[in-house]
């Protein structure tokens, strides 16, 4: 049974329409190749063409390069044919020169012959004439010399001797004249106390029943607070008093405090001592801090380390011949600035130097070495100006001064030390010194009598004329004026005088 007409038309209308669909597609894809083909050979146009013009840009580049090249070589040539001109223009002169200097030198052999001629027969003359010189003065030529040099030097040694007396009378008087003016200046400026207290390690009881509270049974409390404060406790006849030993000062004073308190309080036993003790040590610390920023900032010398501060401070309770160390490094200070300033030197690095000059008294008891290296190696380490260490280590001249201002720290030391009133000294510390002065000028050969004046301020050596001259005599007071500051350690200065004294004695008949 054959199928009606009217269902094969949407078969057939399928059919051709995915028939045109596909050619329509096939159509579409040539088209799209065709168009990509034409990209493609424009741009190998485009391509060729660009290359062709970088190559012949490139060309142009490269006949530009040769040109360039061309041109500096052509100017190194020039340059090279006017050296080579300049070189054999001189290379001429040198020839002419050497040339000239050629015939010069024979000219002078010539002449150097006829003088070695007319040197031979003066040496033959003078021959003949010290011949008939000798004779006639009956003495030879080297006696005659010797002779004219014998009075000749004693001539001179005269001369030398009065010139060398008036120059320094001259200098002296000049210098003592401006030096006490700048010294009676800076000590009216800074107008410090005298020294009237000695620091003191005796401790007031209210009673003498105390000291048997004090000792303890057995001696257990005396014990206790020795071992606690590190000090010696002498308790002896002295009436309502007892006293404290110590070689450091600070432990000292520790230790006067917290005995001072324990007699307030009453309370005696090892454990409040030992309590009592670490307490008064905390506040003695917190003292010598305070004490060494006060004396840092009355004496104008800012931005000192805190470790520097705290041993400066330490000088609070250290003194010397009865002057404490802490005012005397502050007024030293004070005096060093007014030096300064009126020389012209460095005021800060015057001040702090003269300010921790003896920083190494607050621990020489404990580290090996004198006072003066102690507290520069000290400050050092704290980076302290090596300016300031300088006039640290050298103010008692045991390292070399590199300084004015070293120089103006140990004249502000003595000024400080040697002013009225300023330091104490013990009977047997007075005789030494003097016995030191008179055995240093007897140990000099030609000395006579030696006197220590003016409380060891002056020594007078008195000598034999006929072994010392005057030129010696000044020699000599120069030597011994060395090795006394060599060998000695003293405030302020001392003065050596020679006496040279000749008498001439005959007898009438």
């Amino acid at each position: 049974m054959n199928s009606p007409p009217v269902l094969w038309i949407p078969i057939v209308a399928a059919i051709l329409g995915a028939a045109i669909g596909f050619f329509l597609k096939a159509y579409q894809v040539r088209q799209a190749n065709l168009k990509l083909k034409d990209q493609g050979d424009r741009i190998i146009v485009d391509a060729k063409e660009e290359a062709r013009e970088i190559k012949l840009q490139a060309k142009d580049e490269m006949l530009k390069v040769r040109e360039e090249a061309d041109a500096e070589i052509s100017r190194r040539r020039e340059e090279v044919s006017r050296s080579e001109d300049r070189l054999q223009r001189r290379q001429d002169q040198m020839d002419a020169r050497a040339e000239r200097l050629e015939r010069r030198e024979q000219s002078l052999n010539k002449r150097q012959s006829v003088i070695d001629r007319k040197s031979n027969d003066i040496e033959k003359i003078e021959v003949e004439t010290r011949e008939k010189l000798e004779q006639v003065a009956r003495m030879s030529a080297e006696e005659a010399r010797q002779f004219l040099l014998d009075d000749v030097e004693k001539e001179s040694r005269d001369d030398m001797a009065r010139i060398i007396r008036q120059v320094e009378a001259e200098a002296q008087e000049e210098g003592e004249r401006r030096a006490r003016k700048m010294v009676a200046d800076a000590i009216q400026r800074v107008a410090s106390e005298h020294v009237v207290e000695v620091t003191s390690s005796s401790v007031p009881l209210p009673s003498d029943d105390m000291k048997g509270r004090i000792i303890g049974r057995n001696g257990r409390n005396i014990h206790a607070f020795e071992r606690a404060a590190g000090v010696d406790v002498i308790v002896d006849d002295t009436p309502e008093a007892i006293t404290i030993s110590s070689f450091d000062p600070v432990r000292r004073e520790v230790a006067r405090r917290s005995m001072e308190r324990l007699v307030l309080d009453g309370r005696i036993h090892p454990a409040h001592i030992e309590k009592i003790v670490k307490k008064e040590a905390s506040e003695v610390d917190r003292v010598i801090r305070e004490a060494g920023e006060e004396a840092a900032y009355e004496a104008g010398v800012p931005g000192l380390h805190k470790e520097i501060t705290k041993i400066l401070g330490r000088l609070k309770f250290r003194t010397s011949y009865g002057q404490n160390q802490l005012a005397h490094a502050v007024e030293t200070s004070k005096l060093a600035a007014v030096l300064a300033a009126e020389l012209g030197a460095d005021v800060e690095v015057s001040k702090a130097g003269a300010l921790l000059h003896d920083l190494g008294k607050a621990m020489d008891h404990n580290v090996e070495g004198t006072h003066a290296q102690i507290g520069a190696d000290f400050a050092k380490r704290y980076g302290v100006n090596e300016r300031i260490l300088n006039t640290i280590a050298s103010h008692h001249h045991e390292v070399e001064q590199e300084s004015v201002e070293a120089v103006i720290v140990e004249s502000a030391d003595a000024i400080s030390g040697a002013r009225p009133g300023a330091r104490r000294e013990s009977l047997e510390m007075y005789l030494k010194r003097v016995r030191a002065l008179e055995e240093i000028a007897n140990t000099y050969e030609g000395v006579k009598e030696t006197y220590a004046l003016q409380a060891g301020r002056e020594v007078r050596i008195f000598v034999k004329p006929e072994d010392i001259d005057d030129l010696a005599s000044i020699n000599l007071a120069s030597d011994i004026s060395k090795q006394i500051e060599e060998t000695m350690q003293y405030p302020g200065q001392i003065k050596v005088t020679v006496i040279r004294e000749t008498r001439a004695t005959e007898y009438a008949k």
